[in-house]
């Protein structure tokens, strides 16, 4: 009998290969995304006040620029998630970044309201690709210390909120809305200009059957590492599909194809996938997954963006609600500006709250933990408070909402096979979204309405439900490998 062949997974291989060089490229590149995104997010803390001043718009009219943005990243989230999961990643965030850095730049020249409401929309698909970067990043992070390296690419996220609040601090009471939109779209330039040096990810090409494309990537890991590969043969855990193919059949059926002028039917083929994809994620071994994290992910977007636009809010709403006596506008300003930057460097120690504790107590616990704590430091705002209280209150929410909703962005990704997990942590994302574009509308409305009472009962329901919804997830991920195959994603507890 032949002795069997050692063979070694894109794990095993990361394991072995350690966190370095390479990885540290790769999270630098994703990271600027990130904080890219952050910056496109943050700005609708500043320029609502301006832009309503300048086109006397309605509050309602104020609360849709923040609103389409959501509805952009809805549409972004799951379009660029399919295309990622089945053209490939770096194709997926190519797109993000053009339709990013592309159209946020020419809002800043818009003409009037409506063409500022399109515009921003049009950002907001390309913002919804930020799940991709994600993936991109997590797929070539060791499994051991994954929760770790994951929250520190999450920093970015914060560097992007604090960055934009120090923008707007020095730029809008000079300058105005413009510029902060023109500077905002920057970073997501230097993803353009760094795009050719950016590796597809192994994981992902050895699930498509281009081994030899996987093998290449992993070399050039180990070099930068200076780290040896496992003996053997790369291996994927995934199971085999009658409609899968292996490459040399690939281009046989290509070339059938293109011989027989069946364009159109591949056009239809491709055009599938998408529905496929949505079809895998409500299969009956994921549907608990998709439609717990699905919950998981509104009432974590709605309570984040809510305590971040509820920062401006409070800081002018107060004031309005309890006198009818003039202020100065520039000293408002001033006291908005300085409110959103103090509450956003609450992000810096939820981050650290998080990556003490992601890979100790789990992913589940992490996450169901802070959101109870959040609960708790929203509950005072029902009654009115000075100034420096409701900050603080603010504050101590947003640290452990910050957390909360970066663990979240670590287990939804690692809960989803490498077939669909772009697509999975997409659609989950878009559900966030959906908060993103619910908040302004109805939470924020209703605090610029004068009832903050409600406003905040609304806050503290959904944080609740969020919590009993993640409780139910169905495993942990603290530990587990990432898995290629929907029949293998189950990881014991």
């Amino acid at each position: 009998m032949g002795e069997v062949a050692e063979t070694y997974t894109v794990d095993d291989a990361l394991i072995s290969l350690g966190f370095g060089k390479f990885q540290t490229f790769v999270l630098i590149y994703s990271g600027v995304a990130y904080a890219a995104e952050a910056m496109e997010v943050m700005i609708l803390s500043f320029i609502g006040s301006a832009v309503q001043s300048k086109w006397n718009l309605s509050p309602h009219e104020k609360s849709l620029i923040s609103s389409v943005v959501f509805a952009g990243m809805l549409v972004g989230a799951y379009s660029w998630g399919v295309v990622s999961d089945n053209y490939g990643r770096r194709k997926g965030f190519l797109f993000t970044a053009l339709v990013t850095s592309g159209v946020g730049f020419l809002s800043t020249f818009s003409p009037n309201y409506i063409a500022l409401v399109i515009f921003r929309f049009f950002v907001g698909v390309g913002l919804g690709g930020g799940p991709v970067l994600f993936s991109w990043c997590l797929e070539f992070v060791p499994a051991p210390n994954r929760g770790a390296w994951m929250v520190v690419f999450s920093f970015f996220w914060s560097i992007g909120t604090i960055l934009e609040a120090s923008l707007a601090w020095a730029i809008m009471p000079t300058l105005g809305w413009r510029w902060l939109l023109a500077l905002s779209s920057l970073p997501s330039f230097l993803l353009l200009i760094f795009y050719a040096f950016t590796p597809e990810s192994p994981r992902y090409l050895c699930m498509k059957g281009r081994k030899s494309d996987a093998l290449r990537v992993l070399e050039s890991m180990a070099r930068m590492n200076k780290k040896a590969l496992p003996s053997g043969e790369l291996t994927s855990d995934r199971k085999a599909d009658p409609q899968d193919f292996d490459e040399n059949t690939q281009r046989a059926h290509a070339e059938q194809v293109h011989k027989a002028g069946s364009s159109f039917s591949e056009d239809v083929a491709s055009k599938v996938k998408c529905v496929g994809s949505l079809y895998k994620l409500l299969a009956p071994k994921l549907i608990r997954t998709t439609l717990l994290l699905w919950m998981g992910f509104f009432g974590n977007a709605f309570t984040y963006y809510g305590v971040i636009l509820l920062t401006s809010g409070l800081s002018d709403g107060n004031s309005k609600c309890r006198s009818t006596t003039s202020h100065n506008s520039t000293k408002e300003g001033t006291h908005l500006y300085k409110d959103v930057f103090i509450t956003s460097l609450a992000e810096l120690p939820g981050l650290f709250l998080s990556a003490v504790i992601v890979d100790r107590i789990g992913r589940k616990l992490s996450v169901a933990t802070m959101l109870f704590i959040t609960f708790s430091f929203l509950l005072p705002l029902i009654f009115h408070h000075k100034e420096l209280t409701t900050t603080a209150l603010l504050f101590c929410a947003r640290i452990c909402i910050t957390g909360s909703i970066t663990t979240l962005s670590i287990y939804a990704p690692e809960i989803y096979p490498t077939s669909v997990r772009s697509t999975g942590y997409g659609t989950a994302n878009s559900f966030g979204k959906i908060g993103g574009i619910i908040c302004p509308i109805v939470a924020v409305g209703l605090v610029d309405d004068c009832h903050l009472l409600a406003a905040v009962l609304l806050f503290e329901g959904i944080i609740f439900l969020t919590g009993l919804a993640v409780i139910l997830f169905p495993f942990e991920t603290k530990g587990c490998e990432l898995k290629d195959s929907v029949e293998s994603s189950i990881c014991p507890a």
